[in-house]
Order: structure tokens, then sequence, then C-alpha cells
């Protein structure tokens, strides 16, 4: 069986009107993409994220008369800026082919993260295996491959982590297998604690990963410190959460930073460097780590 796939590119605002019309037009399902390379991150605290132009790509059967479709879609956003692209598509595998994406990355000396589908290639490693269809994080992104290269080179046995802006919850089920004994992971999305839990009975550290919306989190644990806390999230949030996020490191303990361009590391330095010392920053593309040590 063919498919018919009718793409819309629009901007962020009109994104919800041209999915309601495509779903409408009969599509069996809409997916939204990037259309200008624009990385969005975990979200920070009531942030719904989007790309600024977006594309939505929905999926008719081929049986569906393209013109009409077409027509119906012109009419149904023709109050709106969009461009829009029609393609025939051969039937195939798609799972399979989504798959053939993601592939085994190691980070550092010890650990590998390796999707569900493909056999750790080094079986003695530290191997973390993700289902990167749970999203928010499966260490393809700098941001995510900053944290994961320091939590491979710094974790010995630490006590515990916080990890603030969680997502799929990679990092503290890193941490975990890499010698962290208990790990709170917080999150504003309901849907990423429910891929933190997944991910961490995958990984059989289930037992030592709490996970916490954050008013619930801050009503249990307002004076809880850790040896690390980590929130790998975006510039805006951190420099609103540096005394929060410090108040929960114990002296001597450690406060790493990701979600950082290049340009926007100086003014967190800045900020962080009240209640921590400050490292030099690790870069990884245009993006920056950034690690201090509580005073």
């Amino acid at each position: 069986m063919s498919w018919l796939q009718i793409a819309i590119n629009t901007t962020k605002n009109h994104a919800e009107t041209a999915e309601d019309c495509l779903f409408s037009a009969g599509a069996h399902t809409v997916t939204l993409t990037d259309a200008a390379d624009q990385p969005i991150l975990e979200p920070g605290p009531d942030e719904t994220p989007i790309w600024n132009t977006v594309i939505l790509t929905g999926l008719f059967d081929f049986k569906d008369n393209q013109q009409a479709l077409l027509e119906t879609i012109q009419h149904c956003l023709s109050e709106i800026p969009f461009s829009c692209q029609a393609e025939i598509l051969e039937d195939q595998n798609w799972t399979r082919a989504w798959m053939e994406h993601f592939h085994a990355m190691p980070f550092g000396q010890r650990l590998w993260v390796c999707p569900l589908h493909i056999e750790p290639p080094e079986a003695d490693a530290i191997n973390l295996r993700l289902d990167p269809g749970l999203a928010f994080g499966t260490g393809t992104h700098p941001t995510t491959s900053l944290c994961l290269r320091w939590l491979d080179q710094n974790i010995q046995k630490q006590n515990t982590l916080l990890d603030y802006g969680c997502g799929s919850g990679i990092l503290a089920i890193a941490a975990c297998m890499l010698g962290v004994q208990q790990a709170d992971a917080v999150d504003i999305d309901p849907q990423a604690l429910t891929a933190t839990v997944d991910n961490a009975q995958i990984n059989q550290v289930n037992e030592k990963i709490k996970t916490f919306m954050p008013d619930d989190y801050h009503n249990r644990h307002s004076t809880k410190q850790y040896d690390i806390v980590m929130a790998n999230i975006l510039s805006g949030p951190l420099a609103e959460l540096a005394p929060m996020l410090a108040s929960h490191a114990k002296t001597g303990g450690d406060i790493v930073l990701s979600g950082i361009l290049r340009e926007q590391a100086e003014p967190l330095i800045t900020g962080y460097s009240e209640y921590f010392e400050m490292s030099t920053p690790v870069f990884e593309e245009d993006w920056v780590l950034l690690h201090g040590v509580k005073k």
C-alpha cells in the first residue's frame, strides 16, 4: 500500500491551526518537525517550547484524491501564512526505517548509550539502554553529550544527585549506573517522568530514582541537599533557578549546568559564582557545560 504525505510549513503561532486542518482532512497521523534547525531542549518552568518555524506532516491513504485534499487544505489555511508539498510514499516498515537513525554511542571511557533495538557493541561497558521513542534526550544533542561525559569522568561512588529538568531521565540513570546511590529527577512534564520511570526500569536502577513534578518536589524536599546538582535546561531558567539549585548543593558538592550557548556562558558564570567556585567552561560545538564546587 502506498501513502500520500502532505507537509505544511508554517510558523509556531499557526501550528495548531495547521494540525487541526490535517486531521480534519483525514490524516492518520500528524508529526511536527523543525523547519530551521532550531534546537529545543528540556523546557524550563511554565514553558511549552515549539520551533519558530515548523513543518507539520500528515499521512493519508493514497486512495484519497490528492488534488481535492490539497484544495481542502488550502481553503482551510487561507488566512495563515504557509507553504504545502505533497509526496507519494511507497509502503515500508516505518518503525524499522525510523530506528535506523539511532545508533550506540560512547560517552567517555566507561559509558555507552544504546537504543533498545541495537545490541551493545561493548558488552563489558556500562550500557545504558534507551527507548528513543520516549524522546526528551537520547544523548545525541551536545548538551546531553557534555553532561554524560562529565558523569563518566567524575562519578565514582557519590551518594546523591538531583537531575532538575530530567527529560528522559538519561542523566539520572547514567549517574546511578556509574555509581550514584540515589537520584531525584524533577520535570514539569508528566510524560518526561513516565519516560524516566520506564527507562530506569529498563536499566534496572528504578529503585535508586524517584521522580517529582516541581511543586511536589519543593513541598517535600525544600531543604534536601545533594553531592551533585545537574540541570540541562535553558539559560533563562538556569539564571532564575540559581538560588534554588545552589540551596540543594552540599558544601563541596558539584553543580553541573548545560543547555547553554557560548554567548550565554559568561552571565551564568557570574551569577553562579556567588555560590560556587566555577571551573573553566567545557565546549562542544556551540554549546557549553558549566561546572562549579559549592563554597
